[in-house]
């Protein structure tokens, strides 16, 4: 049965089966960049599937091949619409932050980049073709991962790879995301939701209570390293605020030019 909810531009929800839906970012003009309108959508998702004691696994995947997301809606934050893509309840795009108990799988095919990047990492597992790419690249912006990029990344990748993402900008593709563990199941281009869903079922066949323990254990186990770098990620996110290569990276994005970095 598919149900389409009321932000139906933007995400679309699907029960591929009593205990399994299928979430689907789709703004595909804008390659699933978030803006108000995702977050509260997605945010509303999360709500959902948490009530609804039916569901056991969400797969979170996009409506086209290109991008996952490719993080920001950097038009929207400039014209000064940015402030809505962060929800009180979920942090950014209303879910990397979210508390939540059901296990999510995150779909990638093509970018997911900056904050798309960051929706992935908020998931717990993630299936990926060999043509995803998986970057930070706040710094060519003169910004900051501040949605989980910065402090999740070194948690599942190796420290100096990690590093290497977060210092360059520059994009991991999904052949080595996976090498390195980022990755749960690779597949050929097109394939990434067909393993996404092999992967939960495997999930959805166990007892749910026991799985959501489960995982709720785990997230726990890591809550402390989460916690302090959640917090740092805050406060350096907050003094660069007051800097004008902050200001200018999304402005140079917007008119389409190469930035100018003073430094300051």
């Amino acid at each position: 049965m598919s149900d389409i909810m009321a932000s139906q531009d933007v995400v679309l929800y699907e029960e591929l089966t009593p205990h399994i839906v299928l979430v689907t970012l789709n703004r595909p003009a804008k390659l699933n960049a978030v803006d108000a309108e995702l977050a509260d959508a997605l945010e509303a998702v999360v709500r959902r599937t948490e009530a609804d004691r039916e569901i056991r696994v969400v797969i979170l995947t996009s409506s086209q091949d290109r991008a996952f997301c490719a993080g920001a809606d950097l038009g929207a934050i400039t014209s000064g619409k940015g402030r809505g893509i962060e929800t009180a309840a979920g942090g950014f795009a209303g879910i990397t932050y979210a508390a939540r108990t059901k296990p999510w799988i995150a779909v990638v095919e093509g970018m997911a980049l900056g904050g798309g990047c960051e929706i992935a990492l908020a998931c717990d597992m993630i299936a990926a073709s060999e043509n995803a790419r998986f970057g930070l690249p706040e710094v060519k912006r003169g910004l900051l991962a501040g949605a989980g990029g910065v402090h999740r990344m070194g948690a599942v990748l190796p420290r100096n790879i990690a590093n290497e993402l977060i210092a360059t900008g520059d994009p991991l593709d999904g052949t080595r995301a996976h090498h390195f563990g980022l990755v749960n199941r690779l597949t050929p281009p097109g394939g990434a939701l067909a393993a996404a869903r092999e992967l939960a079922e495997a999930i959805a066949v166990n007892a749910p209570i026991a799985v959501q323990y489960s995982l709720t254990a785990a997230r726990a186990s890591a809550s402390q390293p989460d916690g302090f770098g959640r917090a740092m990620v805050a406060e350096r996110f907050a003094a660069l605020r007051f800097t004008e290569d902050f200001k200018e990276g999304p402005r140079a994005f917007v008119e389409k030019r190469a930035p100018v970095w003073t430094g300051r």
